[in-house]
C-alpha cells in the first residue's frame, strides 16, 4: 500500500486562505492566473499520495462566491487543431468541456477570451459557436513587440486593442485549455483598463509545481520537469528571490526570464510592482501540506520512470523527439535512480515475454504482489492479466475459469466475421462485458468483478504497444500503465 505523503484537508484550508489574503492586498479584483490543470490533477495525485484530483476545485469552492472564471484559447491553438494528449480532444472542444465541468458544480463562467486573434476563419467560426451557445466572448489581439515593448505594450494601440472583460466578482480566475494560451497577457490587458477606470486589481499566479519551498533536485520537482520535457522547462533558483529575501526558492525558467519585463510592465500600468521576484507572484501552499518527505520521493521517482516510458513510446509513434527522451535520461540521472529498481512491474513483465516468446502484460497489486498474463487463442495478453489480477485479489484458484470458453468464442466471431477485425482476442472492456454478463449466475465470477476497485492506483507494464482500447480502458480503472516502445507487428500502420 502506498503511503500517504500529503495532507489534502490541510491544503484546501491553507490553499484557500492564501488566495483570500492575496485578495485584500490589492483592495479589490484580483486576477488569478491558473496554470496547470483544475480538474483532474493526476500528475499531482501520483507524485503526492493523498493529494486528490478535485483538490483545486474544492479549494475554489471554499471561495465560490467570489469567484469568476474566464477561458482563455489561442486562435493559432483553434486554428492548428491543436489536441490535449491525455484527453485526446481538440482545445476548442475542451474549452467547452471545461465550461460544461465548471456549470456542473455551480461555478459562474464569466465569459471565453480568444487570444492572438487575427481574423482566423476558424475563431470566427469558434467565436460564433460560442456565441450561439450563449457564452460571451472577448478578442485579444497580437501585440508588436510583445512582452519587451512595453511602452507599446502599454498604450491605446496594445492592450487597448484589446476587448475589455467586464467582471462581476473579486476573484477572476484565468484558465485555460493548456500553456501558451495567453492568460498572463490576458491578466495585465485586464489590469490596463482597470487603471484607466479607476477600478482597484491586482495579479497573482497559481502554479502547482515546481514547489517553490522544497529543494531544487527533490523528485517531486524533478518529476515536474519530466512532464513538461516537451516544453523545455527548467527548474531553477529564484535569483530575484535570493537577492531580495536572502532565502532560496524554486521556480522555472521562463518565469525568470520573464520577470524582469513584467516588473516594468506592472510599473507602466500601475506606477509600481507589487512583487520583488517571480515566486512572490505565487500562492502556492502545497510545500507546506507535505506530511511524509519519504513516501514524496518514492512516489516522484515512480512518476520519472513512467514519463520516460511514455516518452520512449511517443518517440517511436513520432509524437515527440530524441531531445525529449534525453532530457527525462538527465533527470534520471540527476534523481540518482535506475528504472529497473523504481519499476519492478516492467521487468516482470519482460520476464515473462522472454519465456513465453509473446507480449506480456504485469500488474502489481496493491499489497506488492506482481501478476503476469500472456497472449493466447482467446485473450490478449492484457485481458488475461486482468483476469489473473482479479483472481488472486479474490482469493480464487488459478485453475478457475471466470468465463467459459463458450461466452467467448461466440464474441470472438462477431468481431472477425461479421465486424471485420482481424485480432480475435478479447480486449479489456470486452472481457469486463464478458465478465459482468457471466457474474449475474455465477458467484465465483461476481465475486472476481467485485475485486476490480482494489486495482486502482496499481502499476500496470506492457512489453509491447496495445491497442488504444486498451490503454484507455487501463486508464478508466485507475492504474499507472506504461508499454515499452515495441509494435506486435511489422506492418507500417498501427491503429
Amino acid at each position: 500500500m502506498k503511503k500517504i505523503a500529503f495532507d489534502n484537508d490541510k491544503y484546501i484550508s491553507m490553499q484557500s486562505e492564501k488566495i483570500a489574503e492575496r485578495i485584500e492586498q490589492f483592495g479589490g479584483k484580483l486576477y488569478l492566473e491558473f496554470g496547470g490543470k483544475l480538474f483532474d490533477d493526476f500528475h499531482a495525485s501520483r507524485v503526492l499520495p493523498g493529494f486528490m484530483p478535485d483538490s483545486k476545485v474544492k479549494m475554489l469552492e471554499k471561495l465560490k462566491d467570489k469567484v469568476e472564471l474566464i477561458i482563455v484559447i489561442s486562435a493559432h491553438d483553434i486554428e492548428k487543431n491543436k489536441v490535449r494528449s491525455d484527453l485526446g480532444i481538440t482545445y476548442d472542444l475542451d474549452c467547452l468541456r471545461l465550461i460544461d465541468a465548471f456549470r456542473s458544480i455551480d461555478f459562474y463562467v464569466g465569459s471565453v477570451v480568444i487570444s492572438h486573434y487575427a481574423k482566423q476563419p476558424t475563431a470566427d467560426a469558434f467565436k460564433k459557436k460560442l456565441e450561439g451557445l450563449g457564452i460571451k466572448v472577448s478578442l485579444h489581439y497580437p501585440i508588436q513587440g510583445y512582452p519587451s515593448n512595453v511602452d507599446h505594450i502599454v498604450s491605446d494601440e496594445g492592450f487597448g486593442l484589446n476587448d475589455y472583460i467586464e467582471t462581476e466578482r473579486e476573484l477572476v480566475v484565468i484558465t485555460a485549455p493548456g500553456p501558451g494560451s495567453g492568460k498572463m497577457a490576458t491578466c495585465l490587458s485586464q489590469l490596463y483598463h482597470d487603471q484607466k477606470r479607476n477600478i482597484k486589481s491586482g495579479y497573482a499566479k497559481f502554479e502547482t509545481f515546481p514547489i517553490w519551498n522544497v529543494p531544487l533536485k527533490h523528485p517531486v520537482n524533478l518529476a515536474y520537469e519530466a512532464a513538461t520535457a516537451d516544453l523545455n522547462d527548467i527548474n531553477m533558483i529564484d535569483p530575484f528571490h535570493l537577492e531580495a529575501y536572502g532565502e532560496q526558492a524554486i521556480n522555472y525558467n521562463r518565469d525568470v526570464e520573464v520577470f524582469p519585463v513584467l516588473s516594468r510592465l506592472f510599473e507602466k500600468i500601475q506606477g509600481t510592482s507589487p512583487y520583488k521576484s517571480p515566486t512572490d507572484m505565487g500562492v502556492n501552499m502545497v510545500g507546506n501540506c507535505i506530511i511524509d518527505n519519504e513516501a514524496a520521493e518514492k512516489a516522484s521517482n515512480e512518476e520519472i520512470v513512467r514519463r520516460y516510458y511514455n516518452a520512449l513510446v511517443d518517440l517511436r509513434r513520432d509524437y515527440c523527439t530524441e531531445e525529449t527522451v534525453s532530457k527525462i535520461e538527465l533527470i534520471i540521472n540527476k534523481a540518482v535512480i535506475t528504472p529497473e529498481l523504481v519499476r519492478p512491474v516492467a521487468e516482470v513483465a519482460k520476464t515473462k515475454a522472454a519465456e513465453t516468446g509473446g507480449p506480456a502484460v504485469a500488474i502489481e497489486l496493491e499489497d506488492g504482489t506482481i501478476v503476469t498474463g500472456k497472449t493466447s487463442p482467446l485473450l490478449g495478453a492484457s485481458s488475461a492479466c486482468l483476469l489473473n489480477a482479479l483472481k488472486i485479489s479474490a482469493g480464487i484458484d488459478d485453475s478457475v475459469h471466470l468465463i467459459a470458453r463458450e461466452v467467448i468464442e461466440p464474441v470472438q466471431r462477431l468481431k472477425t466475421e461479421i465486424l471485420g477485425n482481424r485480432n480475435p482476442r478479447l480486449h479489456v472492456d470486452e472481457i469486463l462485458i464478458a465478465l459482468s454478463i457471466t457474474a449475474i449466475n455465477n458467484p465465483v465470477t461476481r465475486l472476481a468483478l467485485e475485486q476490480i476497485e482494489k486495482l486502482k492506483d496499481c502499476e500496470v507494464h506492457s512489453t509491447v504497444i496495445l491497442s488504444e482500447v486498451d490503454v484507455s480502458t487501463f486508464k478508466k480503472l485507475g492504474v499507472n500503465f506504461t508499454q515499452e516502445p515495441v509494435y506486435t507487428t511489422k506492418r507500417l500502420y498501427h491503429k
